[in-house]
């Protein structure tokens, strides 16, 4: 036992050895050392993009160029790719903002010399992996499907035994439960939302291509499942459920003459999807954050020495590892809680008296 502790021990002296004998890259006298902006490389990371970064190479970048749809007042339709563009390039009076209001986004100059925003209809780097995504989500369903097909009574077991754990716990413990006796209307809209959620998030935390897109870490598409339940919850609601809106079973000086608790009833209405909204992007985006900036942290301390550079090396880089591994629990259980919260909203517009 002894022996395998100093083994250990001696590899993990060879390890950080190895990290302080590196070489730090050395200024010439009278050069300035390169700033790292460290906004600047986070927020490139987390926003979307009209290319997909793939790597780099031998001081080239390597990315996969993706189609842009525009529609200009003077020249109508175009259609070419974003690689067009690439380094500040003009095409067909067309080029990317690098500052101001449209900043990262496909802009041109009209006949005054202003620059406006044509109608961009473009499949960027988070559509793209999101049609990557639901392509990933049809193959597990579809599969899973095939393998229930054509083994009849049988237990599964492997990946489709997998998945039917999961699915099951889903229905029965979250949807079930969450619902009611009515809850077959909303199931697989429910079991959709969870895999669909658990499948993006998973995607991007695997930092290489074709993973790294951050489209739960988008507003926009947490937005979009958030009124998906705001519309199931109202648009099937019971009669009790809006009379508890309008006229809730409070006291009658709380709802006359000011109507205090049906404003708050009805904001409410409001703020139950918007929570869910907010509480998936702020997960996913602060995660993403994180760990970008501590990744950053052994480009800034490049200038500060050797030993401190080493030292934050070893500091990055385990505490990179802690907060993926953090990520992963997180990308588990905002699916999770995004499909509980749901559930029990629908279920709450769908009890009668």
């Amino acid at each position: 036992m002894n022996r395998i502790q100093n083994k250990y021990l001696l590899g993990v002296i060879f390890l950080l050895f190895i990290c302080i004998s590196m070489p730090a890259k050395a200024s010439v006298a009278g050069d300035e050392p390169e700033k790292i902006n460290v906004q600047e490389i986070v927020f490139s990371h987390i926003q979307d993009a009209y290319t997909w970064h793939i790597a780099e190479w031998d001081g080239r970048e390597i990315s996969l160029p993706l189609p842009i749809l525009v529609r200009s007042e003077a020249r109508g339709w175009d259609l070419f790719l974003s690689s067009q563009l690439h380094h500040g390039k003009i095409y067909h009076n067309y080029y990317i903002a690098e500052e101001g209001d449209y900043a990262g986004k496909v802009v041109e100059r009209n006949s005054s010399g202003e620059e406006v925003k044509p109608l961009d209809l473009s499949l960027t780097k988070n559509a793209a992996g999101l049609l990557f995504s639901c392509c990933i989500l049809l193959f597990i369903v579809l599969r899973t499907a095939r393998w229930y097909k054509k083994h009849p009574g049988k237990a599964p077991g492997g990946f489709t035994g997998l998945m039917e754990m999961v699915i099951l716990f889903i229905h029965e413990k979250v949807i079930k439960e969450g619902i009611g006796k009515e809850y077959r209307p909303f199931s697989s809209y429910l079991l959709t939302v969870f895999f669909f959620i658990l499948i993006n998030n998973l995607i991007g935390l695997i930092p290489i291509f074709p993973g790294g897109a951050n489209i739960t870490g988008n507003i926009t598409i947490t937005a979009v499942l958030a009124l998906c339940t705001f519309l199931a919850v109202n648009l099937f609601a019971t009669k009790e459920y809006w009379k508890e809106i309008f006229w809730p079973n409070t006291p009658i000086f709380l709802k006359l003459p000011l109507p205090i608790m049906p404003f708050v009833e009805f904001f409410g209405v409001f703020t139950k999807p918007f929570a869910l909204m907010i509480r998936l992007f702020a997960n996913i985006m602060a995660g993403h954050t994180i760990i970008l900036a501590l990744t950053c942290l052994i480009f800034i301390t490049a200038s500060m020495g050797l030993i401190i550079n080493s030292t934050m090396i070893v500091v990055s880089v385990l505490f990179t590892i802690f907060m993926n591994c953090l990520e992963l629990l997180v990308a588990c259980l905002q699916a999770y809680i995004f499909t509980l919260l749901s559930a029990n909203y629908i279920g709450m517009a769908k009890i009668r008296e």
